[in-house]
């Protein structure tokens, strides 16, 4: 994602043109833009105004008359209603607030979709003894193998290693016991 919003700048014909790219864009193209998490700034050639609120919201009502309802009937209502209350002043926090909850489950939802076992009760613990199971089979050959990163506090991570350790010398006992009885005897 660009660290500075995409620039279209219309001109006094009403056409659209992207700054980056060097070509005219339609509206289409601006949602887009939106879609694919382009931050989109829109500006007035001549008078240098801000229009990016009156095409975003032109995209929303282009979509609206089309048939692709997201917006509730009760919550275009209300927020008609909220331009002439004093409600104006909470409208819009509880409406950004709102958003940001829904990516954040939406983007949990994909997290958990992509790596079901993640949420999985003990997922954590199973991945450990299995990385110490290949490390005794294999010698400690797989020890150099890259894991995946942990963004557990320092604590849980001491009990983790602690964890490791008992299964490691079980491991090694149970190794032992393997040498003890010989292995698998030729016939």
């Amino acid at each position: 994602m660009a660290s500075s919003p995409l620039l279209i700048k219309r001109y006094a014909s009403r056409r659209l043109y992207n700054t980056e790219t060097s070509d005219y864009v339609t509206l289409e193209d601006i949602a887009r833009f939106i879609r694919d998490g382009r931050e989109v700034q829109i500006v007035d050639l001549k008078t240098g105004d801000d229009l990016t609120r009156q095409y975003l919201l032109q995209i929303i009502a282009e979509h609206e008359s089309r048939g692709e309802n997201v917006l509730p009937l009760e919550v275009l209502t209300d927020l008609v209603r909220s331009y002439t209350t004093q409600a104006q002043s909470v409208v819009p926090e509880f409406l950004a607030m709102s958003f940001e909850m829904l990516r954040e489950g939406q983007s949990k939802v994909m997290e958990s979709m992509t790596n079901p076992m993640v949420n999985m009760p003990g997922f954590e613990a199973m991945k450990a003894q299995q990385e110490a199971f290949m490390k005794a089979m294999t010698g400690g050959f797989g020890a150099g193998w890259p894991s995946a990163p942990d963004a557990e506090s320092k604590e849980e991570e001491g009990e983790e290693s602690s964890e490791l350790d008992d299964i490691r010398a079980q491991l090694a006992a149970m190794q032992e016991q393997l040498m003890k009885m010989g292995g698998p005897k030729k016939k």
